[in-house]
């Protein structure tokens, strides 16, 4: 993972509704956005989810019903979500955060055309 640039956006406030199972996250640049914990974690920056490289990526599946159990912050740079289905490797940098706020809808559609590709349909969460 690249470091921070200095000039990109940081959150202002970070609200887990786990209710509805989605982060809300707020930018010093008035950006707000809610990101479901699916999406979160289909796009965890770890190694187990991208891969050490280009190509390796490892499609994710079955995450429709997870949640964010655990936020922990991380220096000054990050936090680590734990999510119930144990997963708590990725270290979400405030760019990385932003650039998925910022490209939200591409990436969800991205993600759902790669799930249509392998045959595999979503169950609509409970």
């Amino acid at each position: 993972m690249s470091g921070l640039n200095p000039d990109s956006p940081r959150p202002t406030d970070i609200r887990l509704h786990q209710k509805s199972r989605l982060l809300e996250i707020s930018f010093d640049d008035n950006t707000t956005c809610m990101l479901s914990c699916e999406f979160l974690r289909v796009y965890s920056p770890s190694a187990e989810v991208r891969g050490h490289g280009h190509g390796q990526e490892v499609l994710q599946i079955g995450k429709e019903d997870v949640n964010i159990v655990g936020i922990e912050p991380v220096g000054q740079y990050a936090v680590k979500l734990r999510f119930s289905d144990g997963h708590d490797t990725g270290l979400y940098s405030w760019d990385y955060l932003y650039e998925l706020a910022k490209h939200y809808e591409a990436l969800w559609l991205e993600y759902i055309g790669k799930l249509d590709a392998a045959g595999i349909k979503r169950k609509i969460p409970q």
